[in-house]
Parts: C-alpha cells; structure tokens; sequence
C-alpha cells in the first residue's frame, strides 16, 4: 500500500475493563498486517502497581492512578513517527516492570482505559473506536479472563466490580462521545446465545467518511444486516449499522466483498480476514467484519482520505 500522509496512522480502540479491546485489536492488526503495526496497551502507564492502589483507595479507572500527561506526551511522539520508552504493566502480577523500547510501524494501535481522556490525547488519533458492549456480557468476559489470566478468584472479581461501580461512568463511558465509532455488541433477543453469534450495532459518526452499504439493499434478501439513520444519545444524527450474529456465510462475504472493493490499495491483505478466529476455533461474522470495517478506516486514514 502506497501511504499518502507523513505520519503513522494512531489507530484509538478504548472502552471499560473487558469490554473486549485486545480482541478488537488483535484483529485489526492481522487484517492491516502485523509487520506493519504497533500495538500497544495504554493500560501500562498505571502510576502505581496493584498494591499501592488498593492502599491509596483508587482504580485503575481513575485517571489519578495514571500517568495521563506522559501517556499524551507519548501518543504525540509517536505520531511524529518518533520511538519512544514506553512503561510496562504485568496485568498478572499487578506490578511494574522494566521500560520497553517502542518504534512506531506505519500503522499504531493503542488501546486501553483511558485514551481519549485528554483534549491533546484525542488530537493525536486518525481513527477513534469506543466499545460498548452490554453489561452483562462485559462482566461475564471480565469474570472469565481475570480468573484464567490474572490471577484473581471469582469473588475478587466480583468485589472490584462493585468497588469500580462509580467509576466507570465518571472515568471511561464520558469518553465515547469523542469516538468516531460505537461498537456494541450483545445478545440476540429472547436468547442468551453463544459469543460466536452475538449480534452487533455500529454507531457510525459523521466524523470519518464511511462507505456506502447501500449497494447490499439492493432488494435481495436482508437478512441478518439493518441500516438505519438514527440518532445518538447526544441527539446528533448517526448511521446506525445493526448486523446479526447469525448471519449467513454468504451475506457476510458481501460485506467482505463490499469493503474490500472499496481499498483496493490494500488488497493483498485480505486472506488475513480468514484467520480472524476464537480460540476455540469458531468464526464469528460480527466480530470479524467489525474488524474488517475498523481495518477498513485505518487504511483510508493512511490514503489520506478524511471526512468533509
């Protein structure tokens, strides 16, 4: 792909703690090619390690807690395409460990808590995603990886959330307002469903120039895809793009279709789309064209194509 802009492409993906983030992420990075990007967790700039939070009485949530200022001072070097020392988290541990030396690649993912927190910090973002999923989802992928990959016990889980419960709205959900996308994903109606056929709605904000997708209502069965013009929680008028967990290979690979033809420029990295999988193995249509639409803007951003 030829960039047409001077400068890597910073890629925001923010929301609340297991909101699914580093899914997201991890995605996008396969579709834009993993030799091109950096990605990182804005979550490492924590000012203090598990045990001195619990001792001064404050989340990981609070932007107190963090290096906030070093975190912007940071996006903007990077911006400039300059490297960086950036500070490292262990998530199991809870502790602080050694700097890492970070390079910017054409393309910098940088996802986490707190990322639009500041004016200055949401001026160094090309693209910016909020996820939004529903609460009950969220607590459940919360539950499930702090217990097999952080350390904790149910119960300990449970009890952060309850402690935690002020500062989500305070802290995190202020900031979907800034992004350019609302990705909410949740059950299908009347069924609780597996995470593999979760249906999911994209508030698409006039901010960035999004594609057409009026070609796929072409008076052909619907099925499983809705496009709306809606309104936002702000009352600003929004693209609202509903598509439903179980929508069928084909339907899907319309929209793949669509997309793709849309960045010709980045052609040669669709067969990573394929590989956009759980880890149990099952292929989610929701998750992956999600990836695919996020992917999609990145690519545009670094074309040097920019809402009018």
């Amino acid at each position: 792909m030829s960039k047409r802009v001077d400068h890597p492409i910073i890629l925001g993906i923010v929301g609340d703690s297991a909101s699914g983030k580093t899914t997201l992420s991890a995605g996008v990075a396969q579709i834009l090619g993993e030799a091109h990007c950096t990605v990182m967790c804005t979550d490492d700039y924590h000012r203090y390690d598990r045990a001195q939070r619990s001792a001064a009485g404050l989340s990981a949530l609070d932007p107190r807690a963090n290096y906030v200022d070093v975190l912007e001072q940071h996006l903007r070097l990077l911006r400039g395409g300059e490297p960086i020392l950036k500070p490292v988290y262990d998530h199991r541990h809870g502790t602080l460990e050694s700097p890492e030396y970070v390079r910017p690649k054409e393309f910098v993912i940088a996802e986490g808590l707190l990322g639009y927190t500041t004016r200055a910090m949401r001026d160094c973002y090309d693209v910016k995603i909020y996820l939004d999923p529903e609460e009950e989802l969220r607590v459940k992928w919360k539950v499930h990886r702090d217990t097999t990959k952080r350390g904790y016990t149910r119960e300990e889980v449970l009890a952060q959330l309850e402690r935690r419960e002020g500062d989500s709205p305070n802290f995190i959900h202020p900031q979907r307002t800034f992004a350019d996308i609302v990705i909410r994903f949740q059950r299908p109606k009347g069924a609780n469903g597996l995470d593999t056929q979760l249906d999911v709605r994209h508030i698409l904000r006039p901010t960035l120039p999004h594609p057409d997708f009026t070609p796929l209502f072409d008076g052909s069965s619907n099925a499983g895809l809705h496009l709306e013009l809606a309104r936002d929680r702000d009352g600003k008028p929004v693209d609202v793009l509903e598509i439903n967990g179980n929508i069928s290979d084909k339907r899907a690979e319309r929209i793949e279709d669509l997309l793709w033809n849309l960045i010709p420029e980045a052609g040669h990295l669709r067969d990573q789309v394929g590989r956009i999988d759980l880890a149990n193995g099952a292929k989610s249509h929701s998750l992956a064209l999600s990836q695919l639409l996020v992917g999609y803007h990145a690519v545009k951003a670094a074309m040097g194509v920019r809402a009018y």
